[in-house]
């Protein structure tokens, strides 16, 4: 008798081909993916650090997945066994036997179902966990004990979370296994209400319930007892961390719901030799009482009637914690201080002596730089200036302040005609050059005067320029290839375009049919394997171009700041990023997203501000060939016990500071962010006396600025000058700060990026008995000078808009120089030219044509105006001759009919008025 498979034996023979079909479908892309990133990685060198992660992250994932699957399954397959002589209840009056069987074997694929969700669920927690594990494994100690543990402060940063975490997750697995089992109880009627609320689960269903239950009370009692360290991140009192009823209260609340969510579990444990579940269920009310009660109402009391009526002196302790773990935590302990009296001193002398200082100040911001740099640079609709940075040189033997700005090249800007896969992916594949400006020099139609301009670059100064052609960038989001049969587009050539081949070992080869099928799978572009441009073994697949996702695929677990900026190292370009190492697992310490303020400051999607991050360290950096994308990370916080972790995790990532070359070293610079996140604290925690501290006496803030109509706060800025008793000038950053309820300074912080003095932190705190003008009040007085803010009214009623740039403070010797410079922009055009400069100095405000003038007027040393080459703000001056005399009043004439002409009264008055001086004088020569 021969035996034919039914359609149903078929169906099930072949149900696991068609599952292994569907996974391959499925993790096929996933698969392919992390092959070609394996070749990714090992392009640049970086293959062990990727491989180590996906080590981790399959171990931890694969074994996570499997121990759920597990215990979920092994609890579901208990329920089932101890209900086998059970059919589902809602099956048995309306279906027949064969039918029952089926919904059974349904019903069993739905708790697979559910159980492989829950298990895939706990496999990618314990994927994602691979950093947290790695970190527990690694330690380094902090050598700072917190005051309430005294445990050192790695324990929180580096073990606290893997055991708050595997607590979590053990207390969901736990949850999950009994609602699958009290499902199957239920369903299958081992569950009785109708035998009253003492006996409605009996035997062997309510010894694995009541164990359940039990297991879940003492991983609670666990978490109570974790919970305990939690108290140092708590945010109900005068100041983040514990407070005097955390202390007092809270702390005696974790350990006591700790010891009866234990004595819960023996409950339950007990009751599995009594009928009923009475004692359970009074240990529960029990459990709800203590609750209630020392987790609300005992904290709750003890701060209303015993801390708010004595607040400061009870929390003094506290906010000492506070300040002091907080400054530790923003490294602002080693802040210098010292007064500066701020003098009206300033003559010329001293400014002939800090000419470094008056050489570099910026007159160019960076909005209408940027513009500028568009109109006049960028040559063709493709290329494009993403941001304009700020830097420092030393061309033709002097130390300038400079702005650069790479020309990127950006194929969507290419005409709709030209946007196919040959153009995007094969012909524009690079940026070419940069242009290179000084901060403060002005032609005399006011815009920038170029130390390095045009395609291809040319310079005025000794910069070397050897390989200016830009792969990786800010602008380059789309793969592309190089080394096909045929050539890239270099730069436009006339009537024509020069043609290049790429000769870097940038890129990922492609010289083999799988490489092209894998990347063809991975890209979803058949052509790689189609098209006859890739068979020269030469070919290469550039992606990850990205600089900053470059960067965050090697090291993930910094935060970046988010100006990277270009420099010129030995003739080639280079992008330097800032990278932070940061935790949110810092006791005591304020975190960033309780001030609000700096939002507007910092990237408010920046993990820094999405994680209550409240520890950060300028701690790596990052150098990216724009060439062939290699990457350096140096280690540069020898001091960090984050970056000392993430160096024993990975041993090859990281280059040690001291094998920094010197070229790479001059052109480190201080980050803004991290100076502003510093500054941010600085403001508050620069008070180090409780009480002060408490009753916010001497709060800071950040000056305001305002732009068109709105108001914002002062960034900082970069500047080359000379510290007060310092005898050389730096590139520092700088910021002032105004008291928080008044516009006057009261004082500025400086942080240097030269040398060793890099990352030095100097606070200058004006005397608190004088009044400094701050920028707002510099800003008012300028708008309430007459000639000033006449001039820039009838700027504004001839159909130009007039730009106010950023009012910088220049300290100089033991003085304050205001310097603001303004822009002018025809309404129907983007280009910004510089045309006046204001100046402040004591009481006196001058607006002339350049910086130069406004000093002269100001200090002395100005030269008449030539009759020839009138100026547009007249300088009075004294002549000593007869001839002088007539030539000085020729020119005021001329300078007067030229404004008369224009239109311009206000100059056309002053021309008058010194008209008539100079006929004065010349009248009462004898």
């Amino acid at each position: 008798m021969t035996y034919t498979p039914s359609k149903s034996s078929k169906g099930r023979s072949l149900l696991p081909w068609l599952l292994g079909i569907v996974v391959i479908f499925v993790f096929s892309g996933s698969l392919v993916h992390l092959l070609t990133e394996s070749w990714w990685y090992e392009s640049i060198n970086y293959g062990p650090v990727f491989w180590l992660r996906v080590r981790w992250q399959l171990g931890l994932g694969l074994g996570s997945f499997v121990l759920a699957a597990l215990w979920l399954w092994a609890n579901y397959r208990l329920a089932r066994h101890i209900t086998r002589d059970r059919s589902y209840r809602f099956l048995s009056r309306y279906s027949s036997p064969v039918q029952r069987q089926q919904m059974a074997r349904l019903l069993d694929w739905a708790g697979l179902g559910v159980i492989a969700v829950l298990a895939l669920g706990a496999g990618l927690r314990g994927a994602a966990a691979w950093e947290t594990v790695l970190k527990f494994l690694n330690p380094n100690a902090f050598d700072t004990l917190e005051p309430i543990f005294q445990r050192d402060i790695g324990f929180y940063v580096f073990r606290l979370p893997l055991w708050q975490g595997l607590q979590a997750n053990l207390l969901g697995l736990l949850a999950w296994a009994l609602i699958l089992a009290a499902a199957v109880y239920g369903l299958k009627g081992e569950i009785r209400p109708e035998r009253g609320w003492k006996y409605f689960l009996t035997g062997e269903a309510k010894t694995h319930l009541c164990l359940l239950l039990a297991a879940i009370a003492v991983v609670m009692a666990l978490g109570f007892w974790l919970g305990r360290f939690s108290l140092l991140y708590s945010d109900s009192g005068v100041v983040f961390g514990a407070g005097y009823t955390d202390v007092h209260a809270r702390l005696q609340a974790y350990w006591l719901m700790a010891f009866v969510t234990l004595a819960v579990a023996v409950l339950f444990v007990i009751a599995l030799w009594r009928s009923g579940f009475s004692l359970p269920i009074f240990g529960i009310g029990l459990y709800l009482g203590v609750l209630v009660l020392v987790s609300g109402l005992y904290p709750w009391f003890q701060q209303n009637f015993i801390v708010e009526p004595n607040e400061l002196t009870i929390e003094r302790p506290y906010i000492e914690h506070n300040i002091a773990f907080t400054r530790q935590a923003y490294n602002l302990t080693d802040v210098a201080s010292e007064p500066f009296p701020a003098e009206n001193h300033l003559d010329r002398q001293l400014l002939d002596a800090n000419q470094p200082t008056v050489r570099n100040i910026r007159l160019w911001d960076y909005a209408p730089l940027l513009s500028t740099y568009k109109q006049l640079q960028e040559i063709r609709l493709y290329y494009n200036f993403e941001d304009v940075d700020i830097d420092r040189y030393t061309l033709n033997g002097e130390y300038r302040q400079v702005t650069l700005s790479a020309r990127e090249l950006l194929v969507d800007q290419l005409p709709p005609e030209a946007q196919n896969w040959i153009n995007r992916q094969l012909k524009f594949t690079h940026g070419f050059g940069i242009v290179m400006s000084p901060v403060n020099r002005v032609t005399s139609d006011g815009l920038p005067e170029f130390f390095v301009r045009n395609v291809p670059p040319t310079s005025d100064v000794d910069l070397d320029l050897d390989q200016l052609r830009i792969y990786y960038g800010e602008d380059t989001s789309q793969y592309v290839f190089t080394g096909a049969n045929t050539d890239e587009f270099d730069y436009p050539l006339g009537d024509t375009n020069a043609a290049y081949r790429y000769t870097g070992l940038g890129g990922v080869p492609i010289n083999s049919l799988g490489r092209r099928l894998a990347y063809a799978y991975d890209f979803g572009n058949l052509r790689l394997l189609i098209s006859n441009y890739f068979n020269n073994p030469e070919a290469r697949v550039h992606y990850h171009r990205l600089i900053t996702d470059r960067a965050r695929q090697v090291a993930p677990f910094l935060v970046f700041d988010r100006d990277p900026y270009m420099a010129v190292i030995d003739g080639r370009l280079k992008w330097i990023m800032d990278g932070y190492t940061h935790s949110n697992r810092y006791p005591y310490s304020e975190p960033l997203t309780r001030r609000s303020d700096l939002i507007t400051l910092v990237d408010s999607t920046s993990p820094l501000m999405r994680d209550r991050t409240n520890y950060v360290r300028d701690a790596v950096k990052v150098f990216i060939d724009a060439y062939d994308g290699t990457l350096e990370l140096y280690a540069r916080d020898t001091e960090d016990p984050i970056l000392a972790t993430y160096q024993q995790i990975f041993p090859t990532l990281f280059k040690p500071i001291g094998d920094m070359p010197d070229s790479y070293r001059v052109h480190m610079r201080y980050p803004q962010d991290f100076f502003t996140l510093q500054a941010q604290m600085y403001r508050t925690y620069h008070m180090q006396n409780p009480e002060v501290f408490y009753n916010r006496e001497d709060l800071w803030r950040f000056p305001k600025r305002t732009e068109g109509e709105s108001t914002t706060a002062m960034e900082p800025y970069y500047i080359i000058m000379k510290l007060p008793r310092l005898e050389q000038e730096e590139f520092l950053q700088i910021l002032p700060f105004t008291p928080a309820n008044r516009d006057n300074m009261i004082s500025w912080l400086a942080g240097g990026s030269d040398g060793d003095n890099y990352g030095r932190l100097l606070l200058y705190e004006f005397p608190k008995q004088e009044l400094v003008f701050g920028p707002t009040q510099i800003e008012a007085r300028i708008n309430q000078t007459p000639e000033i803010s006449e001039q820039l009214t009838l700027w504004s009623q001839q159909g130009s808009r007039v730009i106010r740039g950023t009012l910088l403070v220049v300290p100089i010797e033991q003085s304050l120089l205001y310097v603001q410079p303004i822009y002018l922009r025809a309404e129907q055009s983007a280009l910004p030219e510089l045309r006046r400069v204001v100046v402040a100095y004591s009481d006196r405000i001058v607006m002339r044509n350049t910086l130069d003038e406004s000093l002269e007027a100001i200090f002395g040393g100005a030269a008449a105006p030539s009759p020839t080459e009138p100026t547009d703000e007249p300088v009075t001056l004294i002549p000593e001759t007869i001839s002088e005399l007539v030539q000085a009043a020729l020119g005021a004439y001329q300078e007067g009919q030229q404004a008369l002409q224009q239109g311009d009264w206000q100059r056309y008055g002053e021309a008058q008025r010194q008209l008539g001086s100079l006929l004065q004088q010349l009248d009462q020569l004898p």
